[in-house]
């Protein structure tokens, strides 16, 4: 289940500034970037009931467990969670593969554990965005190994521009190309998480006209 993006928004700083009172001053943002728009709010709340509909559909009369992978899905957990009409059960795991720049290291490793019990039970792995796949693909496997009755994987974006292998989304509420993406829990350095909107992030290293 997806959608493709049809819009980009340029917004500079200072637009960004007006939008979003919550920052305090335009020295949060690193000099020289540019935010695109991606998805607005309308959007997200929209894709996200209807990713919830079907998950609760398939999951009705099931143990269902959401992992969610931090920091990042900590946004789409939340409103997913709260759009679903069955009950379930919510933990998370922390996982790194970034560090501080715009491509995955290609290492993987555990930061936070499950401490829930997993065995003979549903697990949905819900993530912010699949990207390489590398940490999704490691995530699945580690938990497989606690004895579920099934795995499946949920996120918000399923990006396919560095995609390695291929692993796929259960659950996605959009397919998106290619772009950095910030916002609605998405970082680079760990700003522009609490974002209510995807944008994508321009890094210019030179100044432009």
């Amino acid at each position: 289940m997806g959608c493709n993006v049809i819009l980009l928004k340029k917004l500079n700083k200072n637009a960004l500034f007006a939008c979003h009172d919550f920052y305090q001053n335009q020295e949060d943002f690193p000099a020289m970037t540019e935010l695109l728009r991606v998805l607005s709010k309308k959007q997200i709340q929209e894709s996200v009931a209807r990713l919830a509909e079907k998950i609760s559909l398939d999951y009705t009369n099931k143990d269902l467990v959401l992992i969610g992978v931090l920091k990042g899905s900590f946004i789409f957990l939340a409103d997913l969670s709260r759009a679903l009409c069955i009950p379930v059960e919510i933990d998370f795991i922390g996982a790194s593969s970034y560090g501080s720049n715009t491509y995955s290291s290609g290492a993987v490793r555990i930061t936070k554990e499950i401490r829930a019990d997993l065995k003979g039970r549903h697990v949905l792995l819900v993530e912010d965005i699949i990207d390489s796949g590398q940490t999704l693909a490691y995530l699945v496997e580690h938990i497989r190994s606690l004895g579920p009755e099934t795995v499946r994987t949920c996120a918000m974006i399923d990006k396919m521009e560095r995609r390695v292998g291929e692993v796929v989304a259960d659950y996605a509420c959009h397919t998106i190309e290619t772009g950095f993406l910030v916002g609605y829990g998405l970082d680079f350095n760990e700003k522009y998480r609490n974002l209510p909107e995807i944008y994508h992030l321009v890094i210019q290293t030179e100044p432009t006209n």
